[in-house]
């Protein structure tokens, strides 16, 4: 077998997350199993989607469901459906969106990196409301009179980045998209846990909604979901999927073929093509993440940061256990003198440390539990208090 090693790479502990750059989660024993039984099968990959989208809709209440290459082509693909609908022409246009409507409204304070996958698509983000909050200028957020303001005959959807403070409230912002027709997709890749946020998110009356395969649910890190309406997800997979074959043979699933004007071509999610064995490993995790105790993991991750907390409190090591919520996942601030060389040396240590870094302004390193692994924790709690007391 060919390994790290073969390539010289050194694996390390991963007290950082589930974040992409290091691997993501854990690939949960139930979904390697799936993902090997797969490998030996072949299937056609659309039929397949189909029968995922019925089993998707039984556990979430959404109408339908797809799985994507992650997060980031779930919104993309979910901005190419809004943008082109079951119009073929337009699907074999895209990212070219001229003279067509392609606005897609978005709170000034939603706004990140990751909006690019929306961008990716053609679509044009109209920005509304001011970051006074961050800036120090004030006290208001984005209210939702902004983004009925914005409202014009370019507008092809809302995109809203949901968290558990999100501003304005989902609820006003589906109400104000409901009024206008327009349709609303909602990044919440990171929202999971807690499990209830598929169904309280799906039964929102948004139209599209894109989670993380990769993170809490224990999926490959490569997958992602693709939730709501059943038009828009149809037409989502139909910008993804193999189309070579011919028009005669060809019988959509998701999508009636009379909502078509022909056969499309392959569209701009052809180089998000995801593979049975993803589809099925994603599919086996999930029904682990909604059928196990998702507050006893919780309380199994912060009791690991508390006995970390524990040997690092024992010589001197200042660290606070968050955890505002027993369904969410607990961290472990730890302060260090000088945050950013604390957090270098652990990169540069033996073994290999990456620790959270978004509060390094703030003198803190934050250690997530999520991807550690039981024979680490000895090593990482060794590794904090050399690279820490010589900080």
């Amino acid at each position: 077998m060919f390994t790290l090693e073969n390539l010289n790479i050194q694996p390390i502990i991963n007290a950082c997350g589930t974040v992409t750059r290091l691997g993501g989660a854990p690939l949960r024993q139930e979904a390697l199993e799936a993902y090997q039984s797969t490998s030996l099968q072949a299937v056609a990959i659309e039929e397949l989607q189909t029968a995922v989208s019925s089993q998707l809709a039984i556990w979430t209440g959404a109408e339908a469901g797809i799985i994507t290459s992650g997060a980031a082509a779930a919104l993309t693909l979910g901005a190419a459906a809004i943008l082109a609908g079951t119009d073929t022409a337009k699907m074999d246009r895209l990212p070219d969106t001229e003279n067509m409507p392609n606005e897609f409204i978005m709170s000034r304070d939603h706004r990140s990196g990751y909006d690019h996958a929306v961008r990716a698509s053609g679509a044009r983000l109209v920005e509304v409301g001011l970051n006074e909050v961050v800036s120090g200028a004030g006290v208001r957020r984005t209210e939702v009179w902004e983004y009925e303001a914005a409202i014009s005959p370019k507008t092809a959807g809302i995109l809203y980045v949901y968290t558990s403070d999100s501003a304005p409230s989902l609820s006003d912002v589906i109400t104000l998209g409901q009024q206008h027709n327009i349709p609303l997709l909602i990044d919440a890749a990171g929202e999971l846990p807690p499990p209830s946020n598929l169904k309280m998110l799906a039964s929102s009356g948004a139209n599209l909604l894109a989670f993380s395969g990769g993170k809490a649910i224990g999926g490959p890190q490569a997958t992602g979901l693709l939730l709501g309406q059943k038009k828009l997800v149809g037409s989502a997979l139909l910008q993804m999927l193999d189309m070579d074959d011919h028009p005669q043979l060809w019988q959509p699933t998701l999508l009636e073929k009379n909502e078509l004007r022909g056969m499309p071509r392959h569209g701009i999610g052809r180089g998000f093509k995801v593979s049975k064995e993803s589809i099925m490993a994603l599919m086996s995790a999930l029904d682990c993440f909604l059928r196990e105790d998702n507050s006893q993991r919780m309380a199994s991750m912060a009791g690991i940061l508390s006995d970390l907390q524990s040997q690092l409190e024992t010589v001197g090591i200042q660290c606070h256990l968050v955890w505002p919520n027993v369904e969410t996942i607990p961290k472990l601030h730890v302060a260090a003198k000088d945050a950013f060389q604390a957090c270098q040396r652990l990169r540069d240590h033996s073994p290999r440390v990456f620790v959270g870094h978004g509060l390094l302004d703030q003198g803190l390193l934050t250690i997530n539990a999520i991807a550690l692994h039981e024979h680490q924790l000895k090593d990482l709690s060794e590794s904090l208090i050399n690279c820490l007391c010589d900080n």
